[in-house]
């Protein structure tokens, strides 16, 4: 496995081998480039590329324990305005590998691992070698995790050994795999090249540009692979938030029709239940039974709240829990005052950017900034509020007007959300920030490395919600994973269980019909949320050594998941069964001494977790 760069300059010819328009990669810059050296200093080394014509190619490998941070940077040393077509953040040439690992994305569906072999991907090599073959895949738009996560393993069974990859950057992206004279491939990535993402940036005379990083780690498992990809990730977690504390939100239980009276009702149910953070989701503002529509008008809805957030705040904070506030800052719905300020709105074309009803801020603007630090982080501030849930709710597409080219004002504007975000940390420095995107839309590293957790999906009262919690252990921290269990006054305690387990894939989140429950309900979430402090370390600190889950369908899942996570010689056993389903075998719970457990998986659509260390079960 060699590290190579791979750029792509207006003007310049493409590569042979019949890729043009699927493949920018080998073209003529690339050819240019002739290596000058390598240089390494600690835990860094930096190779360099130059082109005769004054350009300059540097590729970083940053070292951090048994993980490469890789990305690249273009220098113009010309004297002549550049304009470049793609730059991968790295590029590998030689792996050889006869399976490759994916996965998929969709709203509710988040994470889904899709496994082929290089023949069912076509990737064999021509006889000859002069064709190449090209598998592309990746995202276009705001929302990075979309169909794919920007995520690839690549696994060789003679040998055993796994390449993992992982991107982070939160725009459009891409990540190519390929062959051609010889069987072992080539696999690329970065910001969405011209012809994927509508990407070009000019570099003038003396200028530079660097791309985003990515992750690279070989292994000897995909789950070993995994860990270390997620282990790299430089979180940055309220030191608030290092209990891992329970939330409470209450979007499942007022469906966006939060009150004074709602709230304080939910304040005094949830006293000495253990929950830390109670959060109030959207419709606190606006129009009466318009949050969709409301948003970007954060003017608080007198007739929900007539004296205001801050009495709401208080009284959750009166009753011993932190008070959080969901906001959507990005865009301006059609009712919302700032939908026709239009010299302020993302444009493409030259109109403004309207998808599903609703225009998007633009970011970068210093008004923009302004409106923005007195609407969220002014109210967060002056009511209280020590949780801050950021959700964003449709795409930009493929880019808007106003840098180089569609692509390339789509990177600048998610850069400057991302800037806002450090802005509201930098304020309210203790902050917890939970980062939604319809659920998981945004589940790249840039973004969780500003946040303290992540909405892991908006599947919440489905049955494919342990699947999908499982999912996330391959691109996230548990600890970062905020799994709800929606509770329902007709969940029976099969049900109840089923729901309440599947928390312990990540960070236990409550909502639904608390103060309906009966004696006998509560009582099973109280057993639930005493096994989760049980297990709370081994979620935070431990390693996924075993994700089997025998389900194709996520509407209508049959077999059985089994998810283990182990930790200074304790595992975390957490069993959900399905339609058709299997007992958990013997040998799991063998030689081992059960220290928590909860749950009885004794049927289908049951679940059970047990927390356990090696020793005879007592």
């Amino acid at each position: 496995m060699e590290f190579i760069a791979e750029c792509k300059l207006m003007g310049d010819g493409y590569a042979g081998g019949f890729s043009c328009g699927m493949s920018m990669a080998g073209s003529q810059t690339t050819e240019n480039l002739v290596k000058i050296k390598t240089s390494e200093e600690k835990n860094k080394k930096v190779t360099l590329w130059k082109d005769e014509r004054g350009y300059e190619v540097r590729v970083f490998e940053e070292k951090e324990n048994q993980v490469a941070r890789v990305y690249t940077e273009f220098k113009n040393n010309s004297e002549k305005e550049v304009v470049m077509e793609m730059l991968a953040s790295f590029a590998l040439k030689g792996i050889k590998a006869d399976k490759i690992h994916r996965l998929q994305s969709f709203w509710s569906a988040e994470g889904r691992l899709r496994t082929e072999t290089i023949e069912e991907l076509h990737l064999e090599k021509s006889w000859n070698g002069c064709a190449r073959r090209i598998e592309k895949f990746g995202n276009v738009g705001s929302m990075p995790v979309r169909k794919y996560f920007p995520f690839l393993a690549l696994e060789d069974c003679e040998t055993e050994e796994f390449t993992g990859i992982l991107m982070g950057h939160a725009s459009s992206w891409q990540i190519e795999i390929s062959c051609k004279e010889v069987q072992e491939l080539d696999v690329m990535g970065g910001i969405a090249d011209r012809d994927f993402g509508q990407w070009m940036k000019r570099v003038l005379p003396g200028e530079s540009f660097t791309t985003p990083d990515a992750l690279i780690a070989r292994g000897n498992s995909l789950a070993d692979v995994c860990d270390k990809l997620i282990k790299a990730q430089r979180l940055n977690i309220s030191p608030v938030d290092a209990d891992m504390g329970i939330m409470f939100n209450e979007y499942c239980t007022s469906w966006g029709n939060p009150t004074i009276d709602s709230i304080k009702k939910l304040s005094d149910r949830l006293v000495g239940q253990g929950v830390k953070y109670l959060v109030i989701d959207s419709g606190w503002y606006g129009l009466p039974n318009d949050w969709a529509c409301s948003v970007g008008n954060w003017e608080i809805n007198k007739d929900r709240f007539p004296n205001g957030l801050k009495e709401a705040a208080d009284y959750i904070r009166s009753r011993g829990m932190i008070p959080g506030l969901w906001f959507e800052m990005e865009v301006a719905g059609p009712h919302s005052r700032y939908f026709h300020e239009t010299e302020h709105l993302l444009s493409k074309d030259g109109y403004p950017l309207t998808v599903s009803g609703r225009r998007f801020l633009d970011m970068e603007d210093p008004w923009v900034i302004e409106q923005l630090t007195r609407d969220v982080i002014g109210t967060l501030k002056e009511c209280g509020f020590g949780y801050l849930k950021i959700d964003y709710n449709d795409t930009i597409g493929m880019g808007c007007d106003g840098a180089d080219s569609l692509g390339d004002a789509l990177y600048r504007k998610v850069k400057a959300t991302q800037q806002f975000i450090r802005k509201i940390k930098e304020e309210i420095p203790d902050i917890v920030i939970e980062n939604c995107s319809s659920g998981g839309h945004r589940l790249v590293y840039s973004m969780m490395e500003l946040v303290s957790q992540a909405s892991f999906s908006d599947a919440h009262e489905t049955l494919a919600i342990p699947v999908i919690a499982a999912n996330m252990h391959r691109v996230i921290q548990p600890a970062q994973s905020q799994i709800w269990a929606v509770l329902r006054a007709k969940d029976d305690a099969d049900r109840l269980t089923y729901s309440l387990t599947s928390t312990f894939l990540g960070r236990m989140c409550l909502s639904g019909d608390i103060y309906d429950l009966t004696a006998q309900q509560l009582s099973l979430v109280e057993e639930a949320i005493s096994f989760y402090r049980k297990a709370a370390e081994v979620i935070r600190s431990g390693k996924t050594t075993r994700i089997e889950c025998s389900t194709e369908s996520y509407n209508h899942p049959e077999g059985q998941q089994l998810v283990i996570r182990e930790y200074e010689g304790k595992r975390l056993i957490i069993f959900h069964r399905f339609r058709n389903s299997a007992e958990l075998p013997d040998h799991i719970l063998r030689d081992s001494r059960i220290i928590a457990e909860f749950g009885r998986a004794d049927k289908d659509f049951t679940a059970a977790a047990y927390l356990v260390e090696n020793g005879r079960t007592s």
